[in-house]
C-alpha cells in the first residue's frame, strides 16, 4: 500500500475513545437519512453530494412514506447503529471486564427488552427492542426465549452487520491490541450473528483496536485487518483497499469502491431488492459496509470529515458504513467537526460524551486486571520450569 503520513492523532486514551465513540454516532447520524439509495439518487434528491446533516428522504412524509420503516431518519437523528453501541457500553459498564456471548444474554438482552429509552427516529421514549432491525431482534428471539446457547445464538440469523456496526467499544476495551479485540468480538457476536457478519465484528473491533496504537496510520489498520480476518472478508479488504489506494478523493472513488466489493458482497447491485443468495452464510463472501469503511479510510488519509463524507455519499448501507469509518477516524485521532458533534447530540438528545467517559475508565479496570493476569500466568508458568 502507498505510504501515507500519519494524521498527529491525540495521545491519549480518553481522545481515542472519545473521538471513536461520537465520531462513529456522527456518522450514523449523517448517514441514516440517505441509507438505501444509490449515489446517483443521492446526487438527483439532493441536488449534489452531501456535506453535512440532511432532513429525511422523503420530507415531512417520514412516518407513513415507508410504513415497514416509520423512523425520523436525518435531521441529526441517530439510528439503531448508535442506540447498540451504547447498549454495549452499558454492558462494559456494569460486568467490568471483557465480555462474552453470556454476557450478551445476561445484561444486553434484558437492556433491549426493560429499559425505556429516548428513541430519536421514533421521537418517542420506547424499548431499544421496538427500534431495532429484525437482525437485531434475533437476539432477544433466540436468546430470551428460544433460550437457546448464547455462544451459538447467531447461527440462523440473516447474515449482515448487524454485530459489526457496535462492535467499536470491544475495539477500545482491547485499545492497541488488535488480536485482542478481534478474539473478544467474535466470541461476543456469536449470539447475534454467525458466518462473515460475525468475521466482520471481530475484524472492525480488530480494527478500532489497531486506530488506537500509537502512530497508527489508515494503512497500518488495514494491514493489522488483513492479519487476522479470514476467508472473503479478507479477500473483500484486499481487493476493496488496493482500489482505495489509487484515490484521494471519495468522487472519484465511488464506482471503483462498489465495483471491487461486488463479487463479494451478496445483497446484489440494488440495496432494497436483495438477491436470491443475499445475506446468506458462505466463506467466499462478506458484508460490504466494513471494506468500503476501510477504503473510505484510505481515500481520505485518515481525515474524519471526508472519511465520513465519502461513506454518507456510498449510499446503500451507508450509515453503518460511516459509523465504521467514522469510529476509525475519530480513534486515528482526526477531530469530530464541532458543530457535527452538538447537532448530533441535541437532535437525538443523547449525551454523546458520556458513554465515552464511561468506557475510557473501564478500558482502564479491564487493562489492569489483564496486567494482574499476566503477571500471575508468568508466575505460574515459571514456577513449572517456564523461562
Amino acid at each position: 500500500m502507498t505510504a501515507r503520513t500519519p494524521h498527529p492523532g491525540p495521545a491519549t486514551l480518553e481522545e481515542r475513545v472519545t473521538g471513536a465513540l461520537v465520531g462513529a454516532a456522527v456518522g450514523d447520524a449523517l448517514g441514516g437519512p440517505v441509507e438505501g439509495y444509490s449515489p446517483e439518487q443521492i446526487l438527483e434528491r439532493h441536488g449534489g453530494r452531501i456535506h453535512g446533516i440532511v432532513g429525511p428522504w422523503n420530507g415531512d412524509d417520514w412516518r407513513t412514506a415507508r410504513p415497514l420503516a416509520p423512523y425520523h431518519k436525518g435531521d441529526g437523528h441517530v439510528t439503531d447503529d448508535t442506540l447498540m453501541t451504547h447498549a454495549l457500553v452499558r454492558v462494559y459498564a456494569a460486568v467490568r471486564d471483557h465480555l462474552d456471548a453470556y454476557a450478551v444474554a445476561e445484561h444486553l438482552v434484558p437492556d433491549l427488552m426493560t429499559h425505556p429509552r429516548w428513541i430519536p427516529e421514533l421521537e418517542a421514549e420506547a424499548l431499544p427492542l421496538q427500534r431495532i432491525f429484525l437482525a437485531e431482534k434475533w437476539l432477544v428471539a433466540r436468546i430470551h426465549y428460544g433460550h437457546v446457547d448464547p455462544r451459538e445464538a447467531g447461527t440462523g440469523n440473516i447474515v449482515n452487520c448487524g454485530a459489526a456496526m457496535y462492535m467499536a467499544p470491544v475495539g477500545l476495551v482491547n485499545a492497541a491490541h488488535p488480536a485482542g479485540a478481534y478474539a473478544e468480538a467474535l466470541d461476543v457476536a456469536g449470539a447475534h450473528q454467525s458466518s462473515y457478519g460475525r468475521e466482520a465484528a471481530g475484524v472492525f473491533a480488530a480494527a478500532v483496536a489497531a486506530a488506537c496504537v500509537p502512530g497508527a496510520t489508515p494503512d497500518s489498520v488495514v494491514t493489522a485487518c488483513l492479519s487476522l480476518a479470514k476467508d472473503g472478508t479478507r479477500a473483500a479488504i484486499e481487493a476493496v483497499c488496493e482500489v482505495a489506494a489509487r484515490h484521494s478523493d471519495f468522487e472519484s472513488a465511488l464506482a471503483p469502491l462498489r465495483e471491487a466489493a461486488a463479487p463479494y458482497d451478496t445483497v446484489g447491485p440494488d440495496y432494497r431488492a436483495p438477491s436470491l443468495g443475499a445475506r446468506r452464510p458462505s466463506r467466499l463472501h462478506a458484508i460490504e459496509e466494513l471494506p468500503v469503511a476501510l477504503g473510505m479510510l484510505l481515500v481520505s488519509g485518515g481525515d474524519f470529515r471526508h472519511a465520513v463524507l465519502g461513506s454518507v455519499n456510498y449510499g446503500r448501507d451507508c450509515d453503518s458504513i460511516a459509523t465504521m469509518a467514522g469510529a476509525l477516524a475519530g480513534a486515528l485521532g482526526s477531530p469530530v467537526p464541532e458543530e457535527w458533534a452538538k447537532r448530533v447530540a441535541e437532535s437525538s438528545r443523547l449525551d454523546l460524551w458520556e458513554p465515552a467517559a464511561t468506557l475510557t475508565a473501564v478500558a482502564r479496570e479491564v487493562f489492569g486486571r489483564d496486567l494482574a493476569r499476566r503477571r500471575e500466568h508468568e508466575r505460574a508458568f515459571g514456577a513449572i520450569g517456564g523461562p
